[in-house]
């Protein structure tokens, strides 16, 4: 896994984390957004999206919070398969 990948899982896994901390689903997420759908927000919590700025400003708003919390988690901790289930 390329540095690029482990970086789109981290901040993926992170977001995974905050948003079910809210309690709050992908459909969820997607309804408070204003154009996100959930294969988008499904792809980027597995690492799989290269987000853009503005899709950040999407996901913020779809869990009613600051987009920096969003980008508060730890960018050089191991991925471990526990991590991904």
């Amino acid at each position: 896994m390329t540095e690029k990948e482990k970086a789109l899982l981290r901040f993926g896994m992170n977001f995974r984390k905050v948003r079910k901390s809210l309690g709050l689903s992908q459909d969820d997420v997607a309804a408070n957004s204003d154009r996100l759908i959930k294969a988008t927000i499904s792809d980027t919590e597995n690492g799989k999206r290269n987000i853009e700025l503005t899709t950040l400003l999407d996901l913020a708003k779809g869990i009613g919070k600051p987009p920096m919390l969003l980008l508060d988690y730890d960018h050089n901790s191991d991925i471990t398969i526990k991590d991904l289930k």
